[in-house]
């Protein structure tokens, strides 16, 4: 007796949204274990610091002009007659070392900038892994535009107020290397703040936050603002803690409309 066999099930067409989850699946990084994810994070370090000793030796060759922009305006401040001071023989070498080292972060900021993307790359998933180039972009363009309000307007009220403090039997004669570490603290610190806008449009992108949901959480957003003011601003002054907490309410504000103009369900329903 021949046995008949059982006719196969025919395959069932595939579905082109499963298709394109696997894709991105796919795409995700793959697990890495604890020691990759060290050699992938000193790899990031060693390519960093090569970038950076490249840009020390671009800045030294401007080190006098920097440190001309950065000083002259906080001297004109002072009262005429008054200069900075230092008082250790290797002080004045120092500060132009220093001067050229923080010339030579900001040349190498974006190659830095995107060795943190490739740390991160990893984790990602294939639709993800394209805003390489503009998280480089908008993480430069804000980390300076922070250093020049920094530069421009809250370092030079900052400083005035310090100012306001001599009587005729009180004379301010700042040391050139603590006025510099200071102008240094709230440079970065300003640079840092104003990377806001850059992380909420990168999260809202990948669907992690909302502006409903940064809107509806505004009060405790307030609340931390003025903490981090508190403990970022290089100085335990009302001024500088003020003016290191109101930019962050602006860019609070700021990261609310570009969370609801980027977020990915607004952007999906467009495309």
């Amino acid at each position: 007796m021949a046995l008949v066999p059982f006719p196969s099930a025919a395959p069932s067409p595939r579905d082109p949204d499963d298709d394109e989850q696997q894709d991105e699946l796919d795409g995700a990084g793959g697990k890495m274990s604890f020691l990759e994810h060290l050699d992938e994070l000193r790899n990031r370090l060693i390519a960093s610091a090569y970038a950076l000793v490249v840009g020390c030796v671009i800045s030294f060759l401007f080190v006098g002009r920097t440190q001309q922009f950065i000083m002259k305006p906080l001297w004109e401040l002072m009262p005429e007659g008054t200069k900075f001071m230092y008082t250790a023989p290797m002080e004045g070498f120092m500060l132009m070392m220093k001067i050229g080292a923080l010339g030579g972060l900001f040349v190498a900021l974006p190659f830095m900038i995107f060795q943190l993307w490739l740390f991160v790359a990893p984790g990602l998933y294939a639709n993800e892994k394209r805003f390489a180039v503009p998280f480089v972009l908008l993480g430069t363009f804000f980390f300076l535009i922070g250093a020049a309000f920094s530069h421009y307007i809250a370092f030079p009220y900052t400083w005035k107020f310090f100012l306001g403090f001599e009587t005729e039997y009180l004379e301010f004669r700042p040391q050139i290397s603590l006025v510099f570490s200071l102008w240094v603290k709230m440079l970065l610190a300003f640079g840092v703040i104003f990377q806001m806008p850059t992380i909420v449009f990168f999260l809202a992108r990948m669907g992690m936050v909302t502006a409903g949901f940064l809107l509806k959480h505004t009060k405790y957003a307030i609340l931390i603002i003025f903490i981090l003011g508190a403990v970022l601003s290089p100085g335990t002054d009302v001024v500088s803690q003020a003016l290191m907490a109101g930019p962050m309410l602006v860019l609070y504000a700021v990261s609310i409309g570009i969370a609801w103009m980027f977020g990915k369900k607004k952007v999906d329903e467009l495309s």
